[in-house]
């Protein structure tokens, strides 16, 4: 019985040798079929001798790469800091009373223009025109008989001592004139300045206190903005820089204006300064208080200018591909200020050399390139 089953164990093994044997030789006698059928020829090789393929090879077998380049201009580059700021009138006071009284005339109109000099309010003057006639009588009575004296003291019937004690009382009662001619110009209550004047904030018959606003008024044909910048941009900051105001409440608006003047402290908490600039109000359009955005023009120069895309960064280097002659250069530059989309270059470049702004990928130095229009296939496209 054991036998049996050794005899059916090798026969079992030789019919699997057999069969893996014709599958090897079935498949190396294919691939030459296959390979014809796919287009590639095929040949037997001799003794010694190696059978080669030559892979077929896509586009057009110019070699070049298809690149989109740009020239390098020359610009006049603006560097410019953003800050927020606040306007303000160029002269503004709150109208009040340097006296207790009662209004009794009112000569403007809310919002009105008014002149320097313009009497704004009246108040209650009889007591005080009645203390200033008081006054000017008692002068004049002193300046007589100082006159009258005079000729006595001449005539030395009159002692000297006498005629100086005369001649002060004189002097006194001109005093008081003085004093009540200045309360009697307190109820009269004028513009310090031409400007606009507010909302009025007192009636006819109101009594008024030192300190009471009557109204307020500005000047507002210039106005000031106050911003802060960075401590770290001072040394660039000076008087007549230009200044960009714009204001959420007239888009598209640019208030254009000139830096007056800079603090002479720096906010120890913040680390900024705060700058002031006047622009120009003719149409009153701003208001003091608004809320603007400030852009000053810090610096301003010729810079020569690329498209940022053209820059090909390794680590702290910036390089550029310059075309020359069909062929691609490195270079390595040195960057400057930026623009949106733009940068400047500050060495490495000159004035109209042509650099590769799409396609740096594919090129190498000294490669051919070949330019193409932007409207027309992409680098990747040409290059396949």
């Amino acid at each position: 019985m054991a036998d049996v089953r050794n005899i059916i164990t090798a026969a079992s093994v030789a019919i699997a040798l057999i069969a893996g044997g014709w599958a090897y030789y079935a498949t190396q006698h294919s691939r030459p079929a296959e390979e014809n059928a796919g287009g590639r020829p095929s040949r037997t090789a001799s003794s010694g001798e190696a059978v080669a393929s030559t892979p077929r090879r896509s586009g057009s077998g110019s070699g070049s790469v298809a690149v989109i380049a740009a020239v390098a201009k020359a610009e006049r580059l603006v560097s410019q800091i953003n800050a927020l700021g606040t306007a303000r009138a160029n002269e503004a006071v709150e109208i009040t009373s340097k006296v207790s009284n009662t209004v009794t005339v009112v000569r403007f109109a809310d919002g009105q223009r008014v002149q320097k000099g313009q009497v704004l309010v009246e108040l209650d003057s009889a007591q005080a025109r009645a203390d200033l006639a008081a006054a000017e009588a008692a002068s004049a009575e002193s300046a007589n008989q100082v006159k009258r004296s005079r000729e006595l003291a001449a005539a030395k019937v009159l002692s000297e001592s006498q005629f100086e004690q005369l001649e002060a009382t004189m002097k006194s009662n001109q005093a008081r004139v003085a004093a009540a001619a200045s309360r009697v110009a307190d109820t009269v209550i004028r513009a310090p300045f031409a400007g606009r004047v507010g909302l009025r904030r007192v009636s006819v018959g109101s009594l008024v206190n030192p300190g009471t606003t009557i109204t307020t008024l500005d000047d507002l044909s210039v106005i000031k903005v106050d911003f802060s910048v960075p401590e770290n941009f001072l040394a660039g900051i000076r008087d007549g820089l230009k200044v960009t105001a714009t204001a959420a409440a007239f888009p598209g608006r640019d208030f254009i204006g000139t830096v007056t003047g800079v603090d002479s402290r720096i906010d120890a908490i913040t680390r900024s300064v705060t700058v002031r600039a006047a622009v120009p109000n003719a149409d009153l359009a701003l208001k003091p208080g608004m809320f603007l955005n400030v852009s000053l023009a810090r610096d301003e120069h010729e810079a020569l200018m690329v498209p940022e895309a053209a820059l090909v960064p390794e680590q702290s280097r910036q390089f550029l591909f310059v075309i020359e002659d069909g062929r691609a250069t490195r270079r390595e530059v040195r960057i400057g200020g930026r623009q949106p989309g733009r940068v400047e270059i500050v060495s490495g470049l000159k004035v109209g050399d042509q650099v590769i702004v799409e396609g740096t990928q594919k090129v190498r130095e000294g490669g051919e390139v070949r330019v193409i229009e932007r409207s027309g296939a992409s680098p990747t496209e040409e290059a396949t």
